[in-house]
């Protein structure tokens, strides 16, 4: 494998389109009162926290000091202090992190796309929708209201099925439900949406079905219905148990969604009981229809590796601007990831790929043939270098 001169952090930060966050600069300001710290090299500051698992504001400016020597591949002229790292987390906006992370999925999308035997089926865009808790010190975090005596942020993320990756996302306090971010949420005429019950409110879906919108999700166990019609299953998949069309019969929810709608009943055996699975259409299969439901776990995963490989569980600053910076260049980061992943001839799995680039975040080494085939070494060993 060849040796060059630039390291696979730098590699990795060519991915991202200058000319794009030079734009989202302009429009925003974000340059004015950086106390000398440009938006790009607050943006790689950040990044390399997620990547190398920075602990705090001390630590990036430490572990970026210590690459002296490769700074000017990263673009960056000097390494931020603890203080200035500190002050732009609190005052530049976390709209152009979030500006920058949609900008670039709409760019790398094509690459990150991976069409799914139900999409293709289907011919329609697929979406799953769901929420994480993300825990804070009240004491610290005193603006993220949850609980009594707990804080915490909450992430609301609907998920594109082709590339498991947010195309809407948005941060709001802990105490924030569910649905009312997802009320706010516009999705395309004749998309599928695909959320866990706690979504469920009757009225809502009454919206979406006469916008178009295909849904799946659970029934709640207090839903009070009856069964207008039972269907006779050729399903060759034996976990489904009966496929109905109901009513709502409840004084209310009637009155809020008065068509009808299907149940599937299906025997989830990992966890030994039966899910309810409810859907305005009334043409796909019982099994396409679990099927659908299953793949609502892909927004668990997300959740996971967001949360175990970048740096989210803990935060550098304690601002509500300061937070939302670290969770959106969290999106970034994975986002890039995800496109050297798929775009990779080597099978990897996120969490390995992650943790061989943080081992080898200032090696210098051509950054294709390493994703490919990172079992070859380099030709000569890196110096050692101690980041923090």
């Amino acid at each position: 494998m060849s040796v060059i001169n630039v390291t696979l952090f730098s590699q990795v930060l060519q991915l991202i389109d200058r000319d794009i966050l030079k734009d989202i600069v302009r429009a925003h300001q974000s340059d004015k009162h950086s106390k000398g710290i440009n938006t790009w090299t607050h943006l790689v500051s950040m990044l390399f926290m997620h990547l190398a698992k920075a602990n705090s504001n001390r630590d990036i400016s430490n572990g970026l000091r210590s690459a002296t020597g490769n700074l000017s591949h990263l673009g960056v002229q000097r390494a931020p202090s603890k203080s200035s790292m500190s002050y732009i987390n609190a005052h530049r906006s976390y709209e152009v992190f979030k500006e920058l992370y949609f900008a670039m999925l709409e760019k790398l999308e094509p690459s990150v796309q991976r069409r799914r035997k139900y999409a293709k089926r289907l011919k329609r865009q697929i979406f799953i929708m769901d929420a994480s808790v993300i825990p804070l010190s009240l004491g610290l975090f005193d603006w993220a209201k949850f609980r009594t005596k707990k804080g915490a942020i909450k992430l609301h993320a609907v998920l594109d099925y082709d590339t498991a990756l947010p195309s809407y996302a948005v941060i709001t306090e802990g105490k924030t439900h569910d649905s009312v971010v997802a009320k706010q949420t516009q999705f395309p005429t004749s998309s599928v949406l695909v959320m866990d019950r706690a979504y469920v409110d009757f009225g809502w879906l009454n919206e979406l079905d006469s916008s178009g919108v295909f849904f799946v999700t659970r029934l709640k166990s207090n839903a009070s219905i009856a069964v207008l019609e039972s269907f006779v299953t050729k399903e060759k998949n034996e976990h489904i148990l009966s496929d109905e069309q109901i009513a709502l019969t409840g004084f209310y929810t009637s009155q809020k969604y008065s068509g009808t709608l299907r149940i599937v009943r299906v025997y989830d055996e990992i966890n030994d009981k039966t899910l309810i699975l409810l859907t305005n259409n009334k043409s796909w299969t019982a099994d396409t229809i679990s099927q659908l439901y299953k793949a609502r776990w892909d927004v668990e995963v997300f959740f996971k590796y967001l949360k175990q490989l970048f740096k989210v569980k803990t935060f550098v600053g304690t601002s509500p601007n300061a937070v939302r910076i670290q969770m959106w260049t969290s999106l970034i980061a994975i986002l890039l990831l995800n496109y050297l992943k798929r775009k990779a001839k080597y099978k990897w799995n996120l969490s390995n790929l992650v943790s061989f680039l943080r081992i080898n975040l200032f090696v210098k080494i051509e950054l294709w043939k390493w994703v490919n085939n990172p079992l070859i070494k380099p030709s000569k060993p890196p110096p050692e270098m101690t980041l923090f």
